[in-house]
């Protein structure tokens, strides 16, 4: 399902036409032909962390969802992105809005290209600092799981199963890499 295409010209509201633009593009766009405004519409990042307990990172932070899509299940703390921030920063924010957890960090574990909603997830993994939370809003609980007590069929997203599952066999290795996963 992609999302809805542009209605109308984010400049000055007049209904726009998809066309190739005149200078040489080779994609529709959304042209308005009143102020000749093109609007490219790109993919949207999502980004969150795996934030993990544990001098082995054996524990898993999952947040129980308090919004659609997917109500009640289990998910990353993640979220989309805000202009002004790094890909890093955006997940730290998400992690501690959702979540409300103490944590530290660490390098880029996965990225998720879901072509068919046009965005792009990337999680980072991240060391709690405590096992106190204090969920937001738009968490209905937040707690560890260990990977053999994941609820694997009330996980909200296929991104985040993927991500799941690629943490804990790089934890059985006892190594983690860098993964990069079409959803297809």
């Amino acid at each position: 399902m992609h999302r809805p295409p542009l209605k109308h010209c984010r400049v000055c509201g007049t209904a726009v036409v998809y066309r190739l633009p005149d200078d040489g593009d080779t994609k529709l766009r959304a042209v308005c032909p009143a102020c000749n405004t093109v609007h490219y519409e790109n993919p949207l990042n999502v980004v969150g962390t795996v934030p993990v307990w544990g001098d082995d990172g054996g524990q898993v932070l999952l947040c129980k969802r308090n919004i659609e899509p997917r109500w009640g299940k289990w998910t990353l703390p993640a979220g989309f992105m805000e202009l002004g921030e790094t890909a890093a920063q955006g997940a730290a924010r998400e992690t501690d809005e959702e979540a409300g957890a103490r944590f530290e960090m660490q390098g880029l574990f996965a990225v998720m290209n879901v072509v068919r909603v046009g965005q792009v997830h990337l999680f980072y993994r991240a060391r709690l600092l405590g096992t106190e939370f204090n969920p937001g809003h738009e968490t209905i609980e937040a707690r560890l799981f260990t990977e053999s007590e994941i609820p694997w069929d009330e996980i909200a997203f296929k991104t985040v199963k993927e991500t799941l599952e690629r943490y804990f066999a790089d934890r059985r290795q006892g190594r983690f890499g860098f993964h990069e996963v079409d959803i297809v």
